[in-house]
């Protein structure tokens, strides 16, 4: 990381080790905070002038400007070489660009920190606030309070922080925590008494917090303070609140507010009955905890990392009881859609497995056909993306050993599959085809097959009304004919996707949909104008609580302009980017980019197959491109027939993040390096 420039506070800079850089002079902090606020644009050097001396330029104001950006590359770059063109303050046609990454300024990480909480569920969002919130060091600017080229973004950014106050205090009334918000509400309404927002959230909170004649003082002071010290008039949020509070908590309400308390106080019962009625009785209770934990994973980000980490200690418990039709119903109780190919948990998912086919072994000829195909339909879908037995990604010397176990996870899908259409079970029959959907890469060039395992598994939850299996048979049709090339269908899919989501509050589908819309945008505008996109899609998808689908995306997203290019990765392109689990089949690209030819073909040498997973194409053209460029002609030759079966296809699109261009173009230029080399 390079330096980071603030300025949410005076206007500063610190180095990689986070020690201040002296920027000198007053003059020479303008400068740097105009160039900031310019966001990466140029600002010509007359604007330059015009803002720092605002009513008459001074005589040579243009050279003094030259030399305040002279001294600020020193102090920036302090080991540049002499001669060497500067890289952070640059001159650009009539004037001069900062650049800044999105997260080497303070205002900009508070900007992608709200953003993430106001997306994020209350109980996470708390947290996100307060990082947020502690990117302020004082007022914007704060050294040139009276500069007019300042007031338009000390503007913004005070009003963004002010909504951030008081969204962190809603947060925390609704997690229960309203004790806590009150005195942060109580500075910030006696600092902004406009804020009517923060009068109500500040009344709210006492309410919840016990103290409803505070409350309604609160309220009185807010109307005092409005109308009488302020002249304005106070809105009918107040009187809403204030009726809201003389009605009491077991009162019922309006909206969504009445509608949440209802289902607390049912909730709530609920609970206290089941702790009375069913004390002790463990098979009853492990039913329905697995039962749970199913619709737990679907409720977001939070609830799917719990259901994750409870799962396995719910199969172990009932295992533990030493009834085998107990444990094959827990274990395949859980038919949660999965539409990713990587396993969050490689470790978790091959424990499942294990447990799967002990439980069928237990059970033998003796169990029911509903139950084996739960327990085949969940070999099936934790087998993801080559999952071993013990839940490894295989290397290059675990392949012999992994490839009768995709067969049988394979077998496994066909079997569930068909007792479920046999039995006539649409539920059941959507959780196997879930597992088809996962066995379905035994090859490149199989996305027609996967559109058509969409299709039915759409049709079959739209008669029999199951939303969260058509949203998996949505997202499956969309990756598809994004790889087909049908962008018409796939977006049909994807805003169909979202309806859904909204309707049924599964927000974790609209990540998928926001990475197809990013790649979207790629083949229609470019890579100039996805990048933005791509960034805010990978700061959400790190908070989704999905590491599958998180760890190494900024690689793939990273390969996006090199792929669809005809060169190698520049030297460093890829500093700071972890490739995740994708290491294997990117070393070798990225050693040829820094002309490290003979490591380059070591490491093709040793490479593993691509997972059969959505991510196969893509791989093999990286290690096609890699092979041409240092001569490795054989590994070319295999990529190339590998490829060959999607012609037609677009590479990587069928994963539905990223796409690198028609396979046809990478098989062209496969063509042509064997050609070149006889």
């Amino acid at each position: 990381m390079g330096v980071q420039f603030g300025l949410l506070g005076p206007v500063a800079a610190w180095d990689r080790r986070g020690e201040p850089v002296a920027l000198g002079a007053p003059r020479h902090r303008e400068v740097l905070g105009r160039l900031l606020i310019a966001r990466n644009r140029v600002v010509p050097v007359d604007r330059l002038v015009a803002d720092l001396w605002e009513d008459e330029p001074a005589a040579g104001s243009v050279g003094a400007v030259r030399t305040f950006v002279a001294a600020l590359r020193r102090v920036l770059e302090p080991d540049r070489p002499p001669h060497r063109p500067p890289r952070v303050l640059v001159t650009q046609g009539p004037g001069y660009v900062l650049h800044a990454a999105r997260d080497a300024v303070d205002a900009w990480c508070f900007e992608d920190a709200a953003a993430r909480a106001a997306a994020a569920p209350p109980h996470s969002a708390v947290a996100i606030w307060d990082e947020a919130l502690a990117w302020w060091r004082g007022p914007v600017l704060a050294d040139f309070p009276a500069a007019r080229w300042t007031a338009a973004e000390r503007a913004r950014l005070e009003a963004l922080r002010l909504q951030a106050v008081e969204r962190r205090a809603d947060a925390l009334v609704a997690t229960g925590a309203a004790r806590d918000a009150v005195p942060d509400l109580e500075a910030h309404v006696a600092a902004h008494p406009w804020r009517e927002d923060g009068w109500v959230l500040l009344a709210t909170a006492l309410d919840r917090s016990g103290r409803r004649g505070d409350a309604l003082e609160a309220l009185r002071r807010a109307r005092d303070t409005l109308a009488g010290q302020l002249g304005m008039d106070p809105g009918p949020a107040l009187a809403r609140t204030q009726e809201r509070i003389l009605r009491g908590p077991d009162a019922p309400g309006t909206g969504d507010e009445a509608g949440a308390g209802l289902a607390d106080g049912v909730w709530g019962r609920a609970a206290a009955a089941w702790e009375r009625s069913v004390p002790g009785r463990a098979r009853l209770r492990l039913h329905a905890t697995a039962g749970l934990l199913r619709d737990l994973a679907l409720a977001g980000a939070d609830g799917l990392e719990e259901a994750r980490a409870q799962r396995t200690d719910v199969v172990a418990a009932a295992e533990a009881t030493g009834d085998a039709d107990l444990a094959a119903r827990v274990i395949g109780s859980y038919d949660v859609p999965a539409v990713w190919t990587r396993a969050d948990d490689p470790a978790g998912a091959g424990a499942l497995v294990r447990a799967a086919v002990r439980a069928a072994a237990a059970l033998g000829p003796d169990a029911s056909r509903p139950v084996r195909a739960r327990l085949l339909a969940v070999v099936a879908v934790e087998s993801r993306g080559d999952a071993a037995a013990d839940g490894r990604l295989p290397r290059a010397a675990d392949a012999p050993a992994v490839e009768p176990w995709r067969r049988r996870a394979a077998g496994a899908a066909d079997e569930a599959v068909g007792i479920a259409r046999e039995l006539g079970d649409p539920g059941l029959l959507a959780f196997a085809l879930n597992g088809t959907f996962m066995q379905s890469f035994e090859r490149c060039g199989l996305a027609s097959r996967r559109a058509d395992t969409g299709a039915e598994l759409t049709a079959l939850s739209v008669t029999h009304g199951m939303p969260n299996h058509e949203v998996l048979g949505r997202l499956v049709r969309m990756q598809a004919l994004a790889a087909l090339g049908d962008t018409a269908g796939a977006d049909a899919e994807a805003d169909a996707a979202d309806r859904l989501a909204s309707r049924h509050e599964r927000p974790l589908a609209g990540v998928f949909t926001s990475w197809y819309r990013a790649l979207r945008v790629c083949e229609t505008d470019g890579w100039g104008r996805a990048e933005p996109l791509y960034r805010e899609v990978l700061r959400a998808t790190a908070e989704s609580g999905m590491p599958g689908l998180a760890h190494g995306a900024p690689a793939l997203v990273a390969l996006v302009p090199v792929l669809r290019g005809d060169g190698l990765p520049a030297p460093g392109a890829f500093d700071g980017i972890d490739p995740g689990p994708y290491e294997p089949w990117l070393r070798p690209l990225l050693l040829a980019g820094e002309g490290r030819t003979g490591e380059a073909r070591g490491a093709l040498a040793t490479v593993p197959r691509p997972p059969h997973d959505l991510l196969q194409e893509a791989l093999w053209c990286v290690l096609a491109r890699a092979a041409g460029a240092v001569g490795e002609h054989r590994l070319l030759r295999r990529a190339r027939d590998e490829i060959a079966r999607a012609s037609g296809e677009w590479a990587g699109a069928g994963s539905g993040l990223v796409s690198f261009g028609p396979v046809d173009r990478h098989l062209r230029a496969a063509d042509a390096a064997l050609r070149g080399a006889g």
